[in-house]
């Protein structure tokens, strides 16, 4: 099942499960993760009640809006690798025996087709191509394979990231935050696992991804070629707390797929970093497309008057 979230025109919002390019809404429905441990009794019920909505008459915003909690993972080798090599060091062995994520901004959710305004104070803005799990009812301690049976579906995701913002709060041993702050991109809809279950490959799925600014591909790779499965990212996030429904978890960018590892590898002239105007096109198969335009960053407001003598 495909499932999204939308906006009617007068501004009220809904959700609905896909049949082929038909939409159908569920009845009294506004929030995805009210239906996310019953999503197939919910949507066999949406298409025997409803009448099809034209997506062309609706907007699409993220599948789960506003989630409990956002933990963005590192989760593909290639791209650890790789971008460290770029810069001179070699992986942490811990990274081998365990995953890493951080809390990025639920309050920065957008949609598939929503404009992205640089960071304020960037001046080297990045787009991050990702897969994102949600989970579909909560639990903690889990064991990787109770984990697996969590997972509602997932999703395509894009970590908007100011690196240079990163780089500087990094630099006190926190972080990232204000790097990762401004916006959280996700796809069309969320994919059930079931859909999923056919693409089964490594510690993953064999989805295709890719990425393309102004139009020339960037970034190719596949989620398939995941060092750390979803279930063990899962595992390790609920370790001594809970993961709630709707909570999201991402894959971290895989190999290529953010301009941070394309500059330093092949050079900032060749892969400079995103300018407004720009326009960004992130794809997965069957995850569905984002499509962003870049807009210049709004005003950098100063903490401290400066002193004036």
């Amino acid at each position: 099942m495909r499932w999204s979230t939308f906006r009617t025109p007068d501004g009220a919002h809904g959700v609905g499960v896909w049949r082929a390019d038909e939409l159908f809404p569920v009845p009294g429905a506004q929030r995805l993760v009210d239906l996310l441990d019953s999503l197939q009794a919910a949507g066999d019920d949406a298409v025997r009640r409803s009448a099809a909505v034209d997506p062309a008459t609706v907007e699409l915003l993220a599948p789960v809006p506003e989630p409990p909690a956002i933990r963005d993972f590192m989760a593909f080798e290639e791209h650890v690798v790789t971008a460290s090599a770029a810069i001179g060091l070699t992986v942490d062995p811990l990274w081998y025996r365990q995953p890493v994520f951080y809390f990025t901004n639920p309050a920065a959710v957008i949609g598939p087709h929503a404009d992205v305004a640089i960071s304020p104070g960037s001046s080297a803005f990045d787009y991050e191509l990702e897969v994102a799990a949600v989970i579909g009812r909560a639990g903690a301690d889990l064991t990787p394979t109770q984990a697996v049976d969590h997972i509602a579906g997932f999703v395509l995701f894009c970590d908007w990231s100011a690196r240079d913002l990163q780089g500087a709060e990094m630099a006190l041993n926190l972080g990232p935050a204000k790097g990762k702050d401004s916006a959280n991109g996700f796809g069309p809809w969320l994919v059930t696992t079931d859909e999923l279950a056919e693409r089964a490959a490594g510690h993953s799925y064999d989805i295709a991804m890719a990425a393309a600014v102004n139009g020339e591909e960037y970034s190719r790779g596949n989620l398939a070629d995941l060092y750390w499965s979803f279930g063990e990212m899962i595992a390790y996030a609920s370790r001594g707390t809970r993961v709630r429904a709707g909570d999201v978890i991402g894959s971290g960018t895989v190999g290529t797929g953010c301009i941070l590892e394309l500059g330093r590898v092949h050079g900032a002239e060749r892969y400079p970093y995103l300018k407004a105007g720009d326009r960004v096109h992130l794809e997965a198969e069957l995850l569905g497309a984002i499509d962003a335009t870049l807009l210049p960053a709004r005003p950098l407001v100063p903490l401290r008057a400066e002193a004036t003598t």
